[in-house]
C-alpha cells in the first residue's frame, strides 16, 4: 500500500484557503482533515476531538518538550498544534491528509516532514484582496490595514512552497489543486513500492524482457 499525501495549503488571509480546503474535501472522499490541538476553550457547537482536541496549557508545552507536534504557535494567547502522531498513523495507513495552516505552521512542517506537498495561494492581487477583506464586514480599518501589510510580507514566503494556486475563481483553483494532488500521487519517488513488487515478480518467474 501506497502511503497517504500530506497536503499542506496555507497563504494569506483573504486568498480563499478555507473555502477551496471545504471544496476539495467534498469533492476529493479520500481526503481526510487532521483535528488540531488547543489550549483555548471550545466555543458554542465544537466537539472535543472533531472540532479540537481541547487540553490544558501544560499539557501542550508537556508536548512540546516531548516532540509531538508536526507544528505549533501560538495565537491571542492560545496555543494550537497538529498533532505528529496522528498524522504520521493516517499516512501510514494510506490516507491523504489535508492541513490548512498558516505560513508559520506550513515550514515547520516542511522542515519535519519535507515529503509532503505545499501549496501556497494567492488572490488575483492585492486591491481583489482588500475588497475580499472588506467584504466580509467583520474588521476595522485599522485591522484590514495590518492583514494587509501582512499579507504583502506573507507573499515572499512563496518562494517555499512547491506550487503556487492564484485563486481567481474558487472552481478554477479547485481543480488545480486536485490535478497537483493527483500528479503527486503518482511521482516515482511514491511508487518505489509497487516498482520494486513488480521486479520481484520478474525476478521469480524469470520473464524475459
Amino acid at each position: 500500500m501506497d502511503e497517504g499525501l500530506l497536503v499542506v495549503i496555507s497563504g494569506p488571509s483573504g486568498a480563499g484557503k478555507g473555502t477551496i480546503c471545504a471544496k476539495l474535501l467534498l469533492e476529493m472522499s479520500y481526503l481526510k482533515v487532521s483535528v488540531s490541538v488547543t489550549t483555548r476553550k471550545p466555543r458554542a457547537g465544537e466537539v472535543d476531538g472533531i472540532s479540537y482536541y481541547f487540553i490544558e496549557e501544560e499539557e501542550f508545552i508537556n508536548r512540546i518538550n516531548n516532540d509531538e507536534f508536526l507544528e505549533y504557535a501560538k495565537v491571542y494567547g492560545n496555543y494550537y498544534g497538529t498533532p505528529k502522531e496522528e498524522v504520521f498513523k493516517q499516512l501510514k495507513a494510506g490516507n491523504d491528509i489535508i492541513l490548512e495552516i498558516d505560513i508559520q505552521g506550513a515550514l515547520q512542517v516542511k522542515k519535519n516532514y519535507p515529503m509532503g506537498v505545499f501549496i501556497f495561494i494567492l488572490p488575483p492581487s492585492l486591491e481583489e484582496l482588500k475588497s475580499r477583506i472588506e467584504g466580509r464586514g467583520t474588521d476595522s480599518k485599522e485591522v484590514i490595514l495590518r492583514r494587509m501589510e501582512s499579507a504583502y510580507e506573507e507573499l515572499n514566503y512563496a518562494f517555499q512552497y512547491d506550487y503556487v494556486v492564484v485563486n481567481d475563481h474558487v472552481d478554477t483553483a479547485t481543480e488545480k489543486i486536485k490535478h497537483i494532488i493527483l500528479a503527486e500521487k503518482n511521482r516515482v519517488i511514491r511508487k518505489k513500492e509497487i516498482i520494486s513488487k513488480i521486479r520481484e515478480i520478474k525476478n521469480e518467474k524469470n520473464i524475459d524482457r
